[in-house]
Parts: C-alpha cells; sequence; structure tokens
C-alpha cells in the first residue's frame, strides 16, 4: 500500500515537473529606497504562480547585476535551496537588471507529453516537423537552458540598463523602461535569438493583480517586435521559447527559454 501511494505521489511530481515550463526571477517587491536589501528566489512552473526552485549553484552559468555604471557578479553571492537565494545591498539609485543563464539540461518524455507541450508554447515548426516525418509517437530527447532578467526600481532616478543587450541565445529586451510606465500605457518588446530579431513567434505576457493571473498570447512582427498596454499594476512577465535541431546527438532538440520580469505601480 506505501509503495504504491509513493508511486502515485512520484507520478504526480513528474507529471507536474513535466508541466513547469515557465521560469523566472521572483523578488520580495520591485522597488526599493537606496541602501536597501533586494532579496529574491527563484520561481518554476505555470500560470506566474509556481513553485519554488530548489537552486544548485552548478546549475547556474552566470547571474549578474547589471546597474547604468557598473556590472557585478553574483554568483558567488547565491544561497542553494528554494528561497531567498540572494540578498544584496542596492546602494545606487537607478533602473538595475539582475540577469541569469542556467546551464544546459536534459529531459525525454513520450511523444504524446512531447506533443502536448509544442502545442501549449507555440513550436508549431517543430509539431509540424514531427507530423512530416511520421514520429509523433517517439519518444523526445531534448536539451534546454534557462535565460531570464529581473528589472527592480532604485529611488526616483530612471536609466537605460532595461534595453541593454546582454547576448543571451534568446533574449527579451523593452524598448523603454517599463518603470517608465503608468496604467494603459502601451510598451514594445523585441524578441532576439542569437542576436537577429524573431518574426512570426508566440510570446506569453503574465500579470498577477488581485489574486488573479492574466495571460496574453502575442506573435512578433517580421522587425520581431511586439505592443502590449499595461493594463494592471502588479508583477508582470514577457516570456518566450525557441527550439532547433540539437548539435548534440544525445538529443533530438535544444531549447531556449527566455523571460523578462518586471513590476507596475498602482
Amino acid at each position: 500500500m506505501y509503495k504504491r501511494i509513493f508511486l502515485s505521489i512520484t507520478l504526480l511530481v513528474l507529471l507536474t515537473l513535466a508541466k513547469a515550463h515557465e521560469f523566472w526571477i521572483q523578488p520580495t517587491k520591485f522597488f526599493y529606497k537606496a541602501a536597501e536589501k533586494l532579496v529574491l528566489s527563484f520561481k518554476v512552473g505555470e500560470n506566474f504562480m509556481g513553485e519554488p526552485w530548489n537552486l544548485k549553484k552548478d546549475r547556474i552559468e552566470t547571474f549578474q547585476l547589471h546597474q547604468s555604471t557598473n556590472v557585478t557578479n553574483l554568483l558567488d553571492s547565491l544561497k542553494e535551496g528554494k528561497q531567498d537565494n540572494l540578498s544584496y545591498t542596492l546602494k545606487e539609485e537607478g533602473t538595475h537588471m539582475v540577469a541569469m543563464q542556467s546551464t544546459n539540461a536534459f529531459v525525454e518524455m513520450s511523444g504524446e507529453d512531447f506533443n502536448t507541450y509544442l502545442k501549449e508554447d507555440g513550436l508549431d515548426d517543430i509539431l509540424e516537423h514531427r507530423k512530416k516525418t511520421n514520429t509523433l509517437t517517439a519518444q523526445a530527447k531534448e536539451f534546454y537552458s534557462r535565460h531570464t532578467k529581473l528589472l527592480v526600481q532604485v529611488g526616483g532616478k530612471r536609466t537605460d540598463v532595461s534595453k541593454k543587450i546582454l547576448g543571451f541565445p534568446v533574449e527579451i529586451v523593452p524598448e523603454k523602461n517599463p518603470y517608465t510606465l503608468k496604467i494603459g500605457d502601451p510598451i514594445r518588446f523585441k524578441i532576439l535569438f542569437d542576436g537577429k530579431p524573431m518574426f512570426g513567434v508566440r510570446t506569453k505576457v503574465w500579470n498577477r493583480f488581485d489574486n488573479r493571473t492574466t495571460i496574453q498570447n502575442i506573435y512578433t512582427e517580421k522587425d520581431g517586435t511586439f505592443e502590449v498596454h499595461i493594463s494592471n499594476p502588479g508583477p508582470w512577465m514577457v516570456s518566450v521559447v525557441r527550439m532547433v535541431p540539437s548539435k548534440d546527438p544525445a538529443a533530438e532538440w535544444q531549447s531556449y527559454w527566455g523571460s523578462l520580469i518586471f513590476g507596475i505601480q498602482k
């Protein structure tokens, strides 16, 4: 009996992890005074709520704080575990960007689960390839990496660090500082893959407000941009995924997951 219960719990955990696509940096707040501490954790999962990510330093390739005047390597300041992974004093006023890249990880799933995942995340080209090659029922092997950025605001000075291009494989770049926005304002974002604009890719725009999550699916234009209106205060996230054939023969596919997080005041 206990064995059955354990197996059921294990299966539930695996199914949950299989659906846990989005990944982001979660701060305790988005607006700070100079000399306040930035405390943040990592989240993974759905509905812009997710679950704590059990951070292991060997899963992180780069972790940096970008300010208007300098870049600080924070990798050694990270604490392993499921919460409060960083506590760092923000001394300089302005807009700050925390940027993280993960190492590559491997996942294998059934053909059915992989097809569902492709549909959910708008990876129609990969799904079409599987149809044409008659491999819809075949198991899928995939490498994946995560590339996430968090914007926070310190004091009243707005700086342009939010528009800085870091050279991530997949990257989301706002065309203006989100901390200059008010409710109702439009903002455009550009999606880059290997430094080039991505046309026709499906992005997801998330907002968490009043204990509810809203999500918009928006496709990029020819120049890799799309526009969204800031309809509510609270945390916002833009996310995107790009999948290409894997260069490593141990898997068929390589995916790159990108996200950008910021907050809007009432």
